[in-house]
């Protein structure tokens, strides 16, 4: 599909956030940094920084986002995958460009571009990585393993095997054990950027509802699709003033997991809702949008899911 050239008033990328780290008493030793080239001796001892994150920002002009609109990523994830779809389509980062938003895209601390720690000193724990089967019933694809082909019927998610392929290439190693120096981070971007709408995906959505509960005033509004956990109970009251839209795909109530993660979190907008909060959540498939995964904005029909966040914003106020 024939799409028209977008247009940039500003695009660029930086770092943010982070801790410093010092090492003393470690042994040096001799390392080929290039084969060919003359030994170097390294010494591990010195400052260290530590905790920091990666994000790209794009200005369109004209600009009719009323703030900037971030996209955060899920577990196991990079900001790529909002950036193109397994199957070569322009994702969430080109829709809401196009709609007029001022976008960044950020790499979580340990992720993608964002730069890596000292292992496993400061991540205290052994890296998750992705086999080319674990996601395909966990992301709710279909039944079995991608070599199978199965998917479940009216699937939206690319499935044929070079799609699949393309999605698993994207994964990256994560920790389950970062979690503080990675809201650390997020704080830090938004304090960089200012108060922003956050779009978040999955383990994103934890984060999201985190940070707008620690800086609630650099929060505008939290879209959260298929958010993976939810905030802190004893301090929901910090969300009252901010509004909330929960999206949640097809093929849940099949699944082992996910009517469990989906009980929880409608029974924490609930919560937001009883501290005079605004949450509103959407079951696709009772819209009508029925046959997506968990990689909602990788599907297929993500342009659709796309929009319905689109004219939520509007009647929020938030586009002009």
């Amino acid at each position: 599909m024939h799409r028209p050239p977008l247009t940039l008033a500003r695009w660029g990328s930086f770092h943010v956030g982070g801790r410093e780290v010092r090492v003393e008493g470690q042994p040096p030793r001799e390392v080929l940094f290039t084969p060919g080239s003359a030994p170097a001796l390294l010494d591990p001892n010195g400052t260290y920084l530590v905790g920091g994150m990666y994000a790209q920002a794009m200005e369109p002009a004209p600009k009719r986002g009323a703030a900037p609109l971030m996209l955060w990523h899920g577990g196991g994830l990079t900001g790529a995958c909002w950036e193109t779809t397994p199957d070569g389509r322009e994702g969430w980062q080109h829709f809401f460009l196009r709609q007029g938003w001022e976008v960044v895209v950020s790499d979580a601390v340990e992720r993608g571009r964002s730069g890596w720690m000292r292992i496993p000193e400061e991540t205290c724990g052994v890296p998750v990585t992705l086999t080319l089967e674990n996601p395909w019933e966990r992301f709710r694809i279909g039944p079995g393993t991608p070599q199978d082909g199965r998917v479940f019927e009216g699937q939206q998610f690319p499935a044929d095997m070079a799609s699949w392929c393309n999605f698993i290439r994207g994964c990256v190693p994560r920790f389950t054990t970062t979690d503080d120096l990675t809201l650390e981070a997020y704080g830090a971007l938004l304090d960089r950027v200012g108060p922003s709408v956050v779009v978040a995906h999955s383990q994103g959505g934890f984060f999201a509802w985190r940070a707008a509960q620690e800086w609630p005033d650099r929060v505008r509004a939290l879209v959260l699709v298929e958010p993976a956990s939810t905030g802190l109970a004893e301090k929901v009251a910090a969300l009252a003033g901010i509004p909330v839209l929960m999206i949640y795909g097809d093929y849940i109530e099949g699944d082992a997991r996910w009517p469990a993660i989906r009980a929880r979190g409608l029974a924490f907008a609930d919560a937001v809702r009883g501290a005079g909060g605004h949450v509103d959540a959407v079951d696709l498939p009772a819209r009508g949008i029925r046959g997506n995964s968990h990689m909602i904005q990788m599907d297929r029909n993500s342009d659709d899911v796309a929009t319905l966040v689109q004219d939520w914003l509007v009647a929020r106020g938030l586009w002009s």
